[in-house]
């Protein structure tokens, strides 16, 4: 590649993590700079992927954002679509749980429940009196702990909380489990009044109970994530290189990067905005022991079938499912798009979510398989045998982290053992969700700008 007048900054992996630490980096050092954003994805984004289904606008990978953390709202304001951004209807998620249908348990976090009277119906009589008794018995907790999730639900509340509402909760948001997600990702705000002095765990997630005017949890994009992606885009400037980056390597106060075309690239600063994986390989040289931490990160795969079907298919008024462990479904999550954002006219949209860490469902079932058990499911869950009117699947392989007990630990190494000059940014440090994303891609941005000019 030509040598540019101006510095050069190349981000690598153009999701929203990488298009978000452009737009900071182009803010950061003006209009002379060149950006190269190197992506070999058929389009920029990642999992954030807008199409097209009966000539509506559908969310195939990430379709929402926790509204109640500053990120999203802040960066819409500043890129002037505030006006995009639309909140539920309010319509409640269930779970299925014993093969049918359980309203979602109000006053939990993530699942772990507040009172034992939420838990009525979906867990059995000695559970709840577990749950009620567990003020009283004592709790050893040592600040500062991150234990999993399920093996501190299941000592304090009973395996059938975990199966039946932690586990929903973390299948559908991070293709994982209680037993593999550590409490102070899943749940920060627990673990926080954990060390704050609570008693108990219900006394910990009755602290952490947003209270009543905290808005809406979630909120969307109208017209899809594809509205905020093309405006990053535009701002900031980038050129797109459609090609894998295969090499880094520092080269006096700069870095060269080698692509899958076989072309070299230099660069001032940089950004590595990519699944754990391929920033571990990519770091094995210049960042030992940064590419060991990230490294072992363990990652999911999943896979999203978008649906239409007929305006007046008779689904419930509910938003959407979330399936406990154990339930004969092939799906993780079904949600009810249309009934979960507001109807847009035409069609009825529905997304089910497909694969859990540990199995191959998103990456080895055909297409047509997927289909075939989503219209069981939906025929099992809501005895609704459905005529799709058009049907998408996606895969995103390797691009859900496993935030296991001591995550933090692990993003701190990553970040601490980088040289100069070179950011990191992706789902894997920080937490699963756009909002996390743009934090880490900000941090990112400003550690690629500070390298010394050459």
């Amino acid at each position: 590649m030509s040598p540019t007048a101006g510095p050069t900054y190349v981000v690598v992996g153009g999701g929203i993590s990488g298009l978000a630490a452009a737009y900071r980096i182009r803010g950061a050092v003006g209009d002379g700079a060149t950006i190269l954003v190197f992506d070999p994805a058929d389009r920029l984004g990642g999992v954030l992927r807008t199409e097209t289904l009966c000539g509506q606008p559908v969310d195939i990978g990430a379709e929402a954002f926790i509204a109640r953390r500053p990120e999203v709202p802040a960066l819409l304001r500043e890129l002037g679509l505030a006006d995009r951004q639309i909140s539920p209807t309010g319509v409640r998620t269930t779970i299925f749980s014993g093969a049918r249908l359980h309203p979602l348990p109000s006053g939990a976090v993530n699942g772990i429940p507040g009172s034992a009277a939420s838990m009525a119906g979906l867990v059995d009589q000695l559970t709840i009196a577990r749950i009620v008794a567990e003020p009283d018995r004592p709790l050893r907790w040592r600040p500062g702990a991150d234990p999993a999730v399920g093996e501190l639900v299941a000592e304090r509340f009973g395996p059938q909380v975990v199966a039946r509402s932690v586990d929903p909760m973390l299948s559908g948001v991070y293709a994982g489990s209680a037993a593999t997600i550590g409490l102070r990702s899943a749940v920060p705000t627990v673990a926080a009044a954990l060390d704050a002095g609570a008693d108990s765990l219900t006394a910990a997630v009755r602290r952490a109970l947003p209270g009543v005017t905290s808005g809406p949890v979630f909120g969307a994009v109208a017209g899809g994530y594809r509205v905020l992606l093309d405006e990053l885009i535009e701002r900031s400037r980038l050129r797109w290189v459609p090609a894998a980056v295969h090499a880094l390597s520092a080269d006096g106060g700069g870095w060269v990067l080698e692509d899958s075309d076989g072309d070299t690239t230099r660069a001032d600063g940089v950004v590595l905005a990519l699944p754990a994986p391929h920033t571990a390989r990519l770091l094995g040289d210049i960042a030992p022991r940064a590419a060991a931490a990230a490294a072992r990160v363990p990652v999911a795969s999943a896979a999203v079938l978008a649906m239409a079907v007929p305006a007046g298919t008779p689904f419930p008024p509910q938003s959407g499912v979330l399936v406990a462990s154990g339930e004969d479904l092939h799906s993780k999550a079904i949600t009810l798009s249309s009934r979960k954002w507001g109807g847009r006219g035409g069609p009825e949209l529905l997304r089910l979510s497909f694969g859990r860490f540990g199995d191959d469902i998103a990456r080895c079932t055909p297409d047509e398989q997927l289909q075939t058990w989503a219209l069981a499911d939906l025929d099992t869950v809501f005895g609704i045998r459905a005529d799709p009117l058009g049907v998408l699947i996606h895969r995103w392989i390797d691009a859900l982290p496993q935030y296991g007990p001591g995550h933090a630990e692990l993003a701190a190494e990553v970040r601490s053992a980088l040289p100069a000059g070179l950011g990191v940014a992706g789902n894997f440090l920080d937490g699963v969700g756009v909002p996390a994303c743009l934090a880490a891609a900000g941090r990112a941005a400003g550690a690629a700008v500070a390298a010394p000019s050459t």
